[in-house]
């Protein structure tokens, strides 16, 4: 039962959250219910003290009646002892039983001392007036010289129990104490306030349940729009462009899917246009890296054929030889970054992955970059694990992201050593590339995969790069799905981290290595003053 609870308590909190509509409809049901019970309790309480009132008065108006008329049929007697008093006692009693209206009623009038003097029905249990619940009541009269007392008391007379009202006088006849006493039921005063609680009940409770209705009704017209506009801004973002919303009428939703509309209309304008522009731009660049490549290589040819033959020039010459050569590798090496850029814009780009040992990978990388690490006077280290690390990767393009990686720390690297790090484990390879050259600013990890952004524009360069370089070894990690990422503090150098599946299609979820490397956790640790 309290697991069933548990799950009923765990949907309604869903809904209270997810919902407007059951939110409304909650708020305006307890709302109510709590201002119907306070209204029921304040009617059932009134008509309740106004039918005892009323039953109070005639009763006191009874009983007073009742005294006088005891007061005159016994005026005679003065005398405890006279032998006519019982027969006439007993005759009032039967007179003022007569002149009561219901027949569960009881009279009864007791000496102050000595035995009972009569009671009316006399079948009925003489000893009423000796209940706990009244000998309260008649101490009042005992001790009274006049005056009315009245108490509310559940007796067990005749067929049940049920609640009386019990109401006593003293009779003054001469010398003789005598008390009245009127014994009432209250059951049709019962039974009115039960069916007056049972009617105020009812109603409310179909008040209750018609304000939620009513609640639920006008909160529907309004989530309803709410919630189609919530769907086509869904479908919206799936790329749906052209779902609308239906209009009706000309009121505040009518208005506000007449907006919905036209802000779709114009985002999908924009979008249409950005689209094009972006086709435009991925053609223009495809068509002037393909229409650049004819020209470039008869230009190639020909400076091939000069650099060849510098050494028969005169020194100026032969210095123009180089620097055109030069130059001509730096064009050629921008127009293979275009062309492979717009390949991954036209989604032509394509894995070609196969089991590779990563290991002659890194260290075929770090050899190719060893004389751009002697000219910049930067250690370059390499750390591997000791056997194979296989994965199912496209090696051509993991070399190519370790070049751009490599080559980045040598020319950044301020002459300090850069260390190629390559772990694995059961999921995933990763690869980093450390150095402790000037670093990176706050926020420029993630600007440094941006297209044609430097972080010093005016730096001097070694090999010339175009600024795709990254741009396109992150297109290549997502194309093995994988990750590449950068850290960077200003001064304390930059760390990027290459992270691919072990297996062609696996879903990555943590990596070997760690982005931060260990030697800037211990200099934040040692700031904040923890083991790190």
């Amino acid at each position: 039962m309290s697991r069933r609870l548990r799950r009923l308590w765990a949907v309604a909190r869903r809904q209270w959250r997810r919902s407007l509509q059951f939110r409304v409809v909650g708020i305006t049901l307890s709302l109510s219910a709590a201002l119907v019970l306070a209204f029921s309790y304040t009617v059932a309480s009134l008509i309740s003290n106004s039918v005892l009132e009323g039953k109070l008065d005639q009763s006191k108006l009874m009983i007073d009646s009742g005294s006088s008329y005891a007061m005159r049929e016994l005026a005679g007697f003065t005398q405890p002892d006279d032998p006519g008093l019982p027969p006439s006692v007993k005759n009032v009693v039967t007179q003022l039983y007569g002149s009561i209206n219901n027949q569960r009623a009881e009279v009864v009038m007791l000496r102050r001392s000595g035995p009972l003097a009569a009671s009316w029905p006399p079948t009925r249990d003489k000893d009423v007036m000796n209940n706990p619940q009244v000998s309260g009541l008649r101490s009042l009269v005992v001790g009274s010289k006049g005056g009315t007392y009245q108490q509310i008391a559940t007796l067990n007379i005749g067929d049940g129990t049920q609640k009386y009202l019990v109401m006593g006088t003293p009779v003054a006849v001469g010398s003789v104490p005598i008390e009245l006493y009127y014994v009432i039921p209250l059951d049709n005063e019962d039974e009115l306030v039960r069916f007056t609680g049972a009617v105020v009940t009812g109603t409310g409770i179909a008040l209750v349940a018609l304000l939620a209705l009513i609640a639920a009704m006008m909160t529907r017209l309004v989530v309803t729009p709410v919630r189609v506009a919530a769907r086509t801004a869904q479908r919206l973002s799936a790329g749906l462009l052209d779902q609308r919303m239906v209009v009706r009428g000309e009121d505040d939703l009518a208005r506000l899917a007449a907006a919905f509309n036209q802000m779709a209309a114009n985002l999908q304008r924009q979008i249409v246009r950005l689209e094009e522009m972006s086709r435009l731009q991925r053609r223009f660049t495809s068509d002037v890296s393909h229409e650049l490549r004819t020209p470039l290589t008869t230009v190639r040819m020909a400076a091939d054929l000069l650099f060849a033959s510098r050494d028969e020039f005169d020194p100026a010459s032969a210095r123009s030889a180089e620097l055109l050569q030069a130059e001509l590798d730096r064009f050629e090496g921008l127009l293979t970054d275009l062309l492979e850029i717009s390949r991954f814009d036209a989604g032509f780009a394509a894995l070609d992955a196969e089991p590779t040992d990563l290991v002659p990978v890194v260290r075929r990388v770090t050899d190719q970059l060893q004389s751009l690490a002697e000219r910049c006077k930067v250690e370059l280290k390499v750390v591997v694990p000791e056997g194979d690390v296989i994965a199912e990767v496209d090696p051509r393009r993991v070399e190519r992201v370790l070049r751009n990686l490599v080559g980045n720390a040598v020319e950044h690297g301020e002459g300090k050593p850069v260390v190629v790090t390559l772990a694995a484990d059961s999921s995933a390879v990763a690869v980093t590339v450390r150095d402790h050259g000037v670093g990176l600013k706050p926020g420029e990890e993630k600007l440094v995969f941006n297209r044609f952004w430097r972080a010093d524009p005016s730096r001097a360069r070694q090999t010339g790069g175009t600024g795709l370089g990254l741009s396109i070894s992150l297109e290549d990690a997502r194309l093995h799905g994988g990750w590449l990422e950068a850290w960077g503090a200003a001064g304390k150098g930059a760390q990027f981290r290459l992270t691919l599946p072990a297996r062609s299609g696996d879903r990555l979820v943590s990596s070997p290595l760690r982005l931060v490397p260990d030697d800037a956790r211990a200099d934040e640790a040692a700031l904040i003053g923890e083991t790190p």
